[in-house]
Formats: C-alpha cells, sequence, structure tokens
C-alpha cells in the first residue's frame, strides 16, 4: 500500500541513490573500492542560493548563524549588535527591506526541498528593529578628503551614501522631494513602512556626516556642470517618478486615468484622504496591490468636492481631514493579463488583498477607456485572454465594460531626465558599464529605477557595487571585473583574524614544504570557491534535516468589513525566541555547521574536530591524510555540501 501524502510528509527522507538501492553498502566494501580513486576530502565554502537570489548580496547565512547562536561573537560584542554588523554590510535598512522586500532569497532557499523555505525577512525585521531599540549607529571610516554628490534620496542613493561614508569619502545627497526615503516612502503605504522606522534608519545614515539637499532639483535647481566642478565624482540614484500610460485607445488626455506612481505619492504625502467610488487598477504587481489596498483603506466620501483625481493631478492640493469622518467603502478592481500563479505580486499580498475586499480579475486584458460626454472615464473594456509569452492574445465573446470613475495605470515606471537630456538613452533611462559607471562619462555613477527598474533591494545592492567603483575611480585605479557571484562573501581568514587566529607568515625557505596539515602558513584542506560557485541541493545530504514547520510572522490583516480606516502595519514582528527557532531552520548550505557527521563516520579516525582553541565558523573539522583512504563517506553523510572529494586529480 502507498504511503499517505500526510505520512510522507512528517517523516520525509531522502537519498542520493537510485530506487533499489536504498540502503548504505558494507563499509569495508566502500573503504576498498574507493581507496583506488586517490581523492580525499576538501572542506570547500560555497555561496548559499538565498544569498545568490538576493540583489543586495546579503551574507544571509551568516547572520542567520549568528542568530540561532552557531557563530559567537568577539567576547566583548553582543550577539545582536553582531548580527546587526553582519546584515548591514549589505543593506543599511535591514528594518525596512525585513518588512517589503518581496524576498527572492526566500524563493532561493533550498530549504524548500525538504518543506518550507526559512523565513529571512522576519528575521531580518527583528534583526533590523532590535537595532533600532538599541540605538545601534554608524561610524564613517577614515576621511580621505574626497567628495561624492548622490543625486536622489532613496534606497539606492542613501545606500551609496552610507557605503561611501563607510570608506572615508563626503558624501552629499541631492533630494528632489521634501524628505528623503525615495520609493519608500512616497510609494510605499505607511501601513507596510512604519515610518517612524524608516525616519530612524535614514537618520542613522545621515549621522554619518552626510549632507542633504532636499527640495533641490538637478538639471533645474542646481547645474551638472555645478556638481562636476565641487565634486569628484557623482552618483545618480534619481529613480523612475513617471508610470507608464495604459497603451489603449481613450486613455490619453483623459483626466480621470492616472498612474500608480501618482496615485500612491498623493496618499503617502497626506493628500489624499479618500478617492472616487469605484477604482479599477490594471496591474499585477505590488504596486498594483498597493493602489487597490489603499482605495479601499480611505474609501470615498459624499462630502467629496470636485472629481477624485484632482489630488493626485495638482500636488498643491489637499483633502480636509473632516472627509475621513464622511468615508465609505469604494469598490476596487484589480485586472492582471496574467492568472494568479503568474502574477509578479507576491502571493501572500495577493491573499491580503483578497480579504481586504478585492475584487482580482486575472487572466483579463484592457481594450478601451469608455468615456463620457464630460471626457471623463466612465468605464474600461476589457476582455479574457491567453497568454503567449509576454503577449496577451484577446477570447472573443469575453468583452465585458468595468465602471469606473477612477482608472489606475499600475504597469510600469519610466525616469524623468527633463534637464538631464545627455544622460537619455533614448528609453528614459541612463546606460551604464557593469560597474554602473555612465558610458561616455567617467566620474558619473547610475544606480537603481534609472538604470533598470527593479526592486528597491536591487538599487540597494547596485549601491554597493557603484562605490566600490567610484572608490577604485577616485583612486586612480583600473575599476575591477566583478566576480561571477557577486555578493557580500564570508571571509575565513577575517575571521580567523577576529578570532586572534591568523595564519603564519609563509617562509618559503622553512624546509619541507610538500603538506599544511602540521603548518600554520595556511588553512589546512581548505579551499574558497564562493566567488565561483552557487551551492545546490543535489550536493546536499537533505536526509539529515527534519521537517520543521516556519514560524510565521503574525499579520494584522482586516476583513473586507474592517478595511475601511485600517491604517495599522500590517505585519507583526517575531520575538528573540521565535527568531532564534526560524533561525535554526536554516540549512547552513556550502558551509559547515558542526553537526559532526563526518567525525562520527569516518571508519578511520581521519576526519577530525579542529582543537577548541584554534576552531572558527568554517573551521570546525580537518582530515589526516595519512589515515584516510579515499572512501568517500564523509562527503556522503555531510546535510551542507561542505565536504568535496577531491586532490587527488
Amino acid at each position: 500500500m502507498a504511503t499517505p501524502s500526510e505520512q510522507m510528509n512528517k517523516s520525509r527522507t531522502w537519498r542520493r541513490f537510485e530506487d533499489g538501492k536504498n540502503t548504505w553498502d558494507d563499509w569495508t566494501e566502500d573503504v576498498f573500492n574507493y581507496d583506488t580513486s586517490y581523492k580525499c576530502p576538501t572542506y570547500v565554502h560555497e555561496t548559499p542560493p538565498c544569498q545568490g537570489s538576493c540583489p543586495s548580496g546579503h551574507d544571509v547565512r551568516g547572520w542567520l548563524s549568528i542568530v540561532r547562536g552557531l557563530e559567537k561573537p568577539p567576547a566583548d560584542v553582543d550577539w545582536h549588535e553582531y548580527a546587526f554588523r553582519r546584515a548591514v554590510e549589505a543593506n543599511p535598512f535591514p528594518s525596512m527591506m525585513g518588512r517589503v522586500c518581496p524576498a527572492p532569497c526566500e524563493d532561493g532557499c533550498n530549504r524548500n526541498e525538504v518543506e518550507d523555505h526559512v523565513g529571512i525577512n522576519s528575521i531580518e525585521q527583528f534583526i533590523g528593529d532590535t537595532a533600532l531599540a538599541n540605538g545601534y549607529k554608524f561610524e564613517p571610516g577614515p576621511d580621505t578628503g574626497k567628495k561624492v554628490a548622490i543625486i536622489g534620496g532613496g534606497p539606492g542613493g542613501m545606500a551609496a551614501a552610507y557605503q561611501l561614508r563607510l570608506m572615508g569619502h563626503g558624501a552629499t545627497v541631492y533630494e528632489a522631494q521634501p524628505e528623503l526615503g525615495g520609493m519608500m516612502r512616497y510609494g510605499i503605504p505607511n501601513y507596510r513602512v512604519p515610518r517612524d522606522k524608516l525616519a530612524a534608519e535614514i537618520q542613522r545614515i545621515v549621522d554619518m556626516g552626510v549632507e542633504v539637499h532636499t527640495n533641490t532639483r538637478v538639471g533645474k535647481d542646481v547645474t551638472v556642470e555645478e556638481l562636476e566642478k565641487n565634486f569628484d565624482a557623482i552618483i545618480w540614484a534619481i529613480g523612475c517618478w513617471t508610470g507608464r500610460d495604459l497603451p489603449v485607445p481613450g486613455w490619453e488626455g483623459t483626466p480621470n486615468c492616472v498612474t500608480g506612481v501618482a496615485f500612491l505619492k498623493a496618499f503617502n504625502e497626506g493628500r489624499m484622504k479618500v478617492t472616487g467610488k469605484k477604482i479599477v487598477c490594471v496591474g499585477g504587481g505590488d504596486t498594483s496591490i498597493d493602489v487597490v489596498s489603499v482605495a479601499r483603506r480611505i474609501g470615498t466620501s459624499p462630502n467629496l468636492q470636485g472629481n477624485p483625481e484632482d489630488v493626485i493631478h495638482d500636488d498643491s492640493l489637499v483633502h480636509d481631514e473632516s472627509l475621513e469622518a464622511t468615508r465609505e467603502p469604494v469598490d476596487a478592481t484589480l485586472t492582471s493579463l496574467f492568472k494568479r500563479g503568474q502574477m509578479m505580486a507576491s502571493e501572500h499580498e495577493i491573499e491580503d488583498a483578497l480579504k481586504e475586499g478585492v475584487t482580482i480579475l486575472d487572466g483579463v486584458m484592457p481594450l478601451e477607456v469608455i468615456k463620457g460626454d464630460d471626457g471623463r472615464a466612465t468605464g474600461l473594456k476589457v476582455c479574457d485572454c491567453e497568454m503567449e509569452g509576454n503577449t496577451p492574445k484577446p477570447i472573443e465573446g469575453t468583452e465585458r465594460v468595468l465602471e469606473a470613475d477612477l482608472i489606475v495605470a499600475a504597469i510600469g515606471q519610466g525616469g524623468d531626465l527633463q534637464g538631464l537630456e545627455s544622460f537619455d538613452n533614448g528609453r528614459g533611462l541612463m546606460d551604464t558599464t557593469g560597474n554602473y559607471q555612465v558610458k561616455g562619462k567617467p566620474n558619473h555613477f547610475a544606480i537603481g529605477d534609472i538604470v533598470r527598474p527593479h526592486l528597491l533591494t536591487t538599487a540597494i545592492g547596485q549601491a554597493w557595487v557603484a562605490a566600490e567603483s567610484v572608490d577604485e575611480f577616485l583612486k586612480g585605479e583600473e575599476i575591477k571585473k566583478r566576480p561571477k557571484v557577486d555578493v557580500h562573501h564570508f571571509d575565513l581568514l577575517e575571521k580567523l583574524h577576529e578570532a586572534g587566529l591568523d595564519p603564519e607568515q609563509f617562509d618559503p625557505n622553512s624546509g619541507d614544504l610538500r603538506g599544511t596539515s602540521q603548518a600554520n602558513y595556511a588553512v589546512h584542506n581548505y579551499e574558497d570557491r564562493s566567488f565561483q560557485e552557487i551551492i545546490s541541493t543535489d550536493e546536499m545530504f537533505l536526509g539529515y534535516f527534519e521537517v520543521t514547520p516556519r514560524y510565521k510572522r503574525e499579520e494584522d490583516v482586516p476583513t473586507a468589513d474592517e478595511v475601511l480606516g485600517h491604517f495599522h502595519e500590517r505585519v507583526k514582528g517575531l520575538d528573540e525566541e521565535t527568531a532564534r527557532k526560524e533561525a535554526d531552520r536554516c540549512m547552513s548550505c556550502g558551509l559547515c555547521f558542526e553537526c559532526d557527521n563526518c567525525v562520527i563516520y569516518c571508519p578511520q579516525d581521519a576526519v577530525y574536530r579542529v582543537p577548541k582553541d584554534q576552531r572558527t565558523t568554517g573551521r570546525y573539522v580537518a582530515t589526516d591524510y595519512s589515515r584516510c583512504v579515499g572512501c568517500h563517506i564523509c562527503s556522503d553523510v555531510c546535510p551542507t555540501g561542505y565536504i568535496k572529494m577531491g586532490l587527488g586529480e
């Protein structure tokens, strides 16, 4: 009889062998068979897929190891701060990104092959919130005397300022909006991004000695020539603040057809208190979800003067707060070309929107804006469609009209390079090299959406690469080619240095150099391939890991009857105990996590624990090659894929 699926999920097993070969061979037979291979174990450090999937290159495995208590901080450092310092090597906004990043790291997590990914975002939020509560600060590096202008104070621009100040370079930020934060402030609703925590994470960077000029648009208030005269380099992080129009008849020039960027900006500035009675938003990504979720929260009002689009078009217009007292629910509909499973929005965001009373029509394409005699839209004509690649094909006979007094397009964003035309690549964006140096302008660099609209964390990751490129440029060095796996790597030598275990200076005249087992000028049988390789599950022994359900964050998601006026933060952070339990689910892919399997199962006692006073993370076990016979058993039973058989070829 077949094993029930429920039972299989409770006691999952995994093996590397073909069906029918499901038991270990005789140990002695293994020894004699593999003895002819001349291969012995090497401890190979590889990049985990969570980190490889993260656009900012977070050392995810590293700070998870710290939270779970596996990697120990120096004696004078609290583990909370140690985890924070490791996390912000890549991202100075852990509190924010732990809340709003769509978490491609979790999609890449190898634990998905066991049962469910590690809740990386939730632990990042815990680290970030703890850091704010404890008042951790950033310290700038020694002053270099060099000055860099950063155009744009969003996540990319502020991350660039942070990285440059760590290097000791001066950083001056020019921001066109009244406040710093970019799309974190003006593009994401306050119930997803708490404004107090956003302000605190930004201020922590400003406190490093970053000079800030808000309400200052470069190309209008300040010329590029002035910047080039006063600064040694310039980083453009201006984002994409113009939404794409809907490419259907009737859209252009219709006043109550607006973009998602403009809609959310009016709300996030506090100017839009209510909206229309019937909202239709075309999209399918997270921005479109934000639009309809905001609409359901602010509602409409019978006392609204004028039209709902007025406050969106006019930056000086502010709704009277008295409108909030007369709020009524709105009908909010989201249409998507793609079916729900292929929509760009995060699955949990889609589920939350449905719970809040949003109508989602998937597999639907817009055809035409229907207008009344006054020239305003009265509805959007749509039909069902099938996707052929990224091209929608209409299904005849499914046409209908969705009534609307406000139609919102959330189908993408574009740049606004007015006054900066010499930087325009013809598509409203800037072209750069792989190191984010603007093509044809050697002292200019560009990052974020103005290069390629993508995630907030993408801009943060590009800021790090650009800052390193700027640093090399300012030193007069050649800007280096980036590694194949371009992330913030764990550095074993740095860890050994932190523990006072630096290898000795190599002396080529020291005598017999045929091995490093007893010598201390190199790390015995360790190889770092993390710059070239990302480890996959076929290199790991997944049978070691028990099925452990994820410890999920609680969410305060209102129902359709509760959503009106509901602006409480939606995500509730993990407490410390739960955060540590969730971090403990990490499988430490590509790096030893001290399970002792290789020591226990080695039939020759060749694998041994490094003496306690010489151990660090990544340096827990070693091999006595005078005993090793190349039987491969240690490699077979290594859960993390850290042991590779080599050294014989």
